[in-house]
């Protein structure tokens, strides 16, 4: 399962390179942009990616997801504080969201087996 969390790692990065290679101005204003807008400011960087994760579950969005689940867990963001996000983002987006959750929980959990 460790492969989950590598594969989807792997793929980004590559992928990433492959648009960011292309020297586009607007996608690198755009990738910098969502670089910047993470950065601690009048809300610490946990805060940001946890509604990060709550947009992401909302809009149903898994590799959004996959993607500030791993930013999560890199700025500490405890078990108890994932449930919670999982339920603001289920409450705000209704049972549609639910199996974005089952996918979220099962990424987490490899996550936190690290």
């Amino acid at each position: 399962m460790a492969n989950l969390i590598q594969e989807f790692n792997d793929y980004r990065a590559r992928m990433n390179e492959v648009i960011l290679s292309k020297n586009n101005l607007v996608m690198k204003r755009l990738w910098n942009l969502d670089t910047n807008t993470y950065e601690a400011g009048a809300l610490d960087t946990k805060t940001k990616e946890m509604l990060g994760l709550v947009a992401s579950m909302v809009l149903r969005c898994d590799d959004c997801i996959k993607y500030h689940l791993g930013k999560a867990h890199e700025e500490g963001v405890t078990t108890a504080e994932l449930y919670e996000v999982f339920a603001v983002a289920n409450i705000v987006g209704g049972t549609i969201v639910i199996p974005h959750t089952r996918r979220a929980a099962e990424y987490w959990e490899e996550l936190s087996a690290q």
